[in-house]
């Protein structure tokens, strides 16, 4: 086929390896970066940078508690991935969701869009702030790494 003939119907064209080789690099190195957070705890101190925030206002950004959280959930422990920082994990499902739309578009030759609006980077921004303020009050102890 010259690429130019319609595809009889029932059969699709072989998705190029070439085509999987973003999806796959990005799952190679996610998943080296678990590997590598899961192997080296970052609770024993002296294994990863302080927070700033955290270190000079005694503030927990929306961050914090991230890379516990990940190491937490390399180890298969959600419980405490959620009780390190909800935020994060909830993070690291939407990535996983990601990866199988975009990896399921790749396999069907179709294009790969994720059309976010303005608002919708408004909101995101909004729930990291509420995060942040929820979780440094009392009332949101809970949510506090």
């Amino acid at each position: 086929m010259s690429g130019h003939e319609p595809v009889p119907a029932g059969r699709r064209p072989a998705v190029p390896l070439s085509r999987l080789a973003a999806p796959s690099g990005t799952l190679v190195a996610v998943g080296a970066a678990f590997a590598y957070v899961g192997a080296v705890d970052p609770g024993e101190p002296g294994h990863y940078p302080v927070c700033p925030l955290l270190h000079f206002t005694g503030i927990y950004c929306p961050g914090c508690g991230g890379l516990r959280s990940a190491h937490a959930v390399a180890h298969g422990d959600l419980a405490t991935a959620l009780g390190m920082n909800a935020l994060a994990v909830a993070g690291f499902a939407a990535f996983a969701v990601f990866m199988v739309f975009w990896v399921v578009r790749v396999l069907r030759s179709r294009p790969v869009t994720v059309p976010l609006r303005t608002s919708h980077w408004w909101a995101l921004g909004a729930l990291a702030l509420a995060f942040t303020v929820v979780r440094n009050l009392p009332l949101g102890a809970a949510l506090a790494p």
